[in-house]
């Protein structure tokens, strides 16, 4: 049997209440062409894209949720707000990939959250939240308008779901993150409204929350910088500067180091997986480090095994490079 054409204003994504205001009867919107994925909504199945294949599973985990939080937009109540993960998806911020994902895989239901006393959402495909007045701050977010927890509220919320205190760190460096290159976002939030947000009220990991917070720093690139700044530091020895700009005798830049001892001129310079699938950013890559090199300085190059399982050997070389300089 030969469907009814949908109505061409109707678009590819809507709600009951639009299908029926448009004239669609009930029977069309069973039918299966039509994708349900939360109460209220409609979507026809071909004009979900098909995922490319060069993404991580982060990655399209990461994907997966921020197109769901779009959808449920569409029939979110005025009294529901994206929190937690989905929150710090939507800001972009630095979260491990085990939070993305369900024991199967699966990206992570959505986080949804009412003010107190309300009572939490219960909908498939939505993990309800309910929270007190003084424990959040909601705003619209700047460049899609979903309703979501702050930034500094995001991550004191997070607490909940990352117990790892080195990603705790790196999450909290995201949101206060400053502008260090050409074409960086303005910061998400400051120290001071991260501390407000500690300060709002007792919440799962609130003791994990003060001991990371002085720990924050506003010139980590990346989660592995603040990673290896945290494997360094606990290891006893100095604290390196963050994205430090390296000149050369006549005063041209050399480059900007993850990491630097400047006054012994020792470099640490994390190697992400882009660095080595793109030609382009490899060859200026190797430019730069003889560059710091012909400039006196002694560079370590760090790898994403060295950031969590080798971190003792990490700690080693460090220390030997300083006993050396001085």
């Amino acid at each position: 049997m030969r469907r009814t054409p949908l109505p061409h204003g109707l678009g590819t994504v809507f709600t009951i209440a639009e299908a029926r205001s448009a004239g669609v009867p009930r029977s069309r919107l069973r039918a299966l062409d039509l994708d349900s994925p939360f109460r209220g909504l409609r979507v026809v199945c071909d004009a979900v894209p098909a995922s490319p294949g060069t993404r991580s599973k982060a990655e399209e985990a990461t994907a997966a949720i921020r197109e769901r939080a779009l959808l449920y937009a569409r029939v979110m109540p005025a009294n529901q707000f994206f929190s937690h993960v989905t929150a710090a998806v939507l800001w972009g911020l630095p979260l491990p990939s085990r939070t993305l994902t369900d024991a199967f895989g699966r990206p992570r239901m959505l986080d949804v959250a009412v003010r107190a006393p309300l009572r939490h959402p219960r909908h498939d495909g939505v993990l309800g939240h309910q929270v007190k007045q003084r424990s959040v701050a909601v705003v619209d977010h700047p460049s899609h308008g979903l309703p979501l927890t702050s930034p500094a509220f995001t991550w004191v919320m997070l607490a909940a779901v990352v117990r790892d205190e080195y990603d705790l760190v790196a999450l909290a460096d995201g949101v206060v993150r400053e502008q260090m290159f050409s074409g960086d976002a303005q910061p998400l939030g400051t120290l001071s409204e991260l501390e407000s947000a500690v300060r709002s009220g007792r919440r799962v990991g609130i003791r994990a929350l003060r001991t990371a917070f002085p720990r924050v720093r506003t010139r980590s690139a990346s989660r592995m910088e603040t990673r290896c700044r945290l494997i360094i530091v606990d290891a006893g020895l100095p604290e390196p500067l963050l994205n430090h700009a390296v000149f050369d005798s006549i005063g041209g830049l050399i480059g900007v180091v993850d990491l630097a001892y400047p006054e012994l001129r020792i470099a640490i310079e994390y190697e992400g997986e882009h660095h080595l699938r793109d030609p382009e950013q490899w060859a200026k890559d190797i430019a730069r480090y003889e560059a710091l090199a012909s400039a006196g300085w002694f560079v370590i190059r760090v790898t994403r095994n060295d950031v969590f399982d080798g971190r003792a050997d990490l700690v080693r070389r460090v220390r030997s490079a300083i006993r050396s300089r001085r």
